[in-house]
């Protein structure tokens, strides 16, 4: 557990807004960010019988806990998803990706070719997993039971938690930038938030071989637990990093707005979360969890952010990359020790009530 550290970083201050510069600083005490000690030595304790790799939580631009090796880069798994709704932010903006324009519009099909009523799907319901879309998917990790027959709904009114539309956002991207989603990632959010654990070469497209199944593939991501609190601090901050507005404001506002209510996620949300574009958004059940959102992996990758109270909560659970790559490959089916979603807001919640009884 650390909870303190010589505060002899790069740490810059724009108005109220505290940002890293070279590396994060540290609160000296857990009492300084405004929280008890003790919620985080529960929290440890608990993590402590959990498979978790590391966690971090900031408070107003500064840790105050981290567990485990924020540094270690790892598999983000489905976490890629909400990075990849942030990288769309520019570019709709700059009007060169089209929120309305259609598959059939953007020439988009796939290996068993997509039908009429599928074509017809806009980029702004693949944006909420809603395309209508049931062509098999490219990669594993989406849901596959219970999928309705093909072309029996229409775009944008059935939600269905696809690998089809999250991997299909981002040949939309590449096709319609001229760039590869990485290239993106480097420039448009690995340089200006200045990550410090960034490795280009460790970024890749994965899935089924020899696309046999889908022609698109998923966008797989590794980072590191700092680098995703940068992320996510981005977000809390509406897109602006010091003085510079990264991701447009009004994208980082639609973008963690509830577009499917978690009464229409047809079984996906047990926990009362609903869901914007690739951003999870947690109830709000108290004050404090106004305007929180979500950004989930498999096996434990969480960037959780609660603007309320200027905070990020970032949890890994590290698998390792050659497991990663064999299991999006569909060779290893092994099923790994997992933190779940609900476990992670649970945590957030006693970290919120210990400010709130402090």
């Amino acid at each position: 557990m650390k909870m303190s550290k010589q505060n002899n970083l790069d740490v810059l201050s724009k108005g109220d807004s505290i940002f890293p510069g070279e590396d994060w600083e540290y609160y000296d005490s857990p009492e300084e960010a405004g929280y008890a000690s003790e919620v985080f030595q529960e929290i440890n304790d608990r993590l402590e019988e959990m498979p978790t790799s590391s966690f971090m939580v900031v408070v107003k631009g500064k840790i105050a806990y981290s567990y485990g090796d924020i540094s270690e880069v790892s598999y983000c798994a489905s976490s890629r998803k909400s990075i990849m709704s942030l990288l769309y932010g520019n570019y709709v903006k700059a009007g060169v990706i089209n929120l309305d324009s259609t598959l059939e519009e953007l020439g988009i099909d796939d290996v068993s070719g997509l039908l009429p009523i599928e074509k017809q799907a806009k980029v702004r319901d693949i944006l909420i997993s809603s395309s209508g879309v049931f062509h098999p998917q490219g990669s594993p990790g989406g849901d596959t039971a219970k999928v309705p027959e093909r072309g029996s709904k229409k775009p944008g009114e059935y939600y269905m938690y696809s690998n089809w539309d999250f991997n299909v956002a981002g040949t939309i991207f590449e096709q319609q930038t001229n760039q590869t989603v990485f290239e993106a990632l480097n420039k448009d959010l690995a340089i200006p938030l200045e990550f410090q654990d960034y490795d280009q070469s460790r970024q890749r497209k994965l899935g089924y071989d020899s696309n046999a199944v889908s022609k698109h593939l998923a966008y797989h991501m590794f980072l590191s637990g700092r680098d995703m609190a940068r992320i996510g601090w981005l977000v809390v901050n509406k897109g602006k990093w010091h003085d510079k507005q990264i991701v447009p404001k009004e994208w980082i506002e639609e973008s963690v707005k509830i577009s499917v209510h978690s009464d229409d996620m047809n079984d996906r949300s047990g926990n009362r979360v609903h869901y914007g574009y690739y951003w999870w958004l947690p109830e709000e059940k108290s004050p404090e969890w106004k305007g929180a959102f979500l950004a989930a992996g498999n096996y434990g990758q969480y960037i959780l952010g609660i603007p309320a109270l200027d905070m990020v909560i970032v949890h890994r659970r590290a698998v390792s990359d050659e497991f990663a790559i064999n299991r999006n490959l569909g060779i290893d089916k092994s099923n790994p020790s997992k933190v779940y979603m609900e476990t992670v807001i649970e945590i957030a919640d006693s970290i919120i009530k210990g400010k709130r009884n402090k």
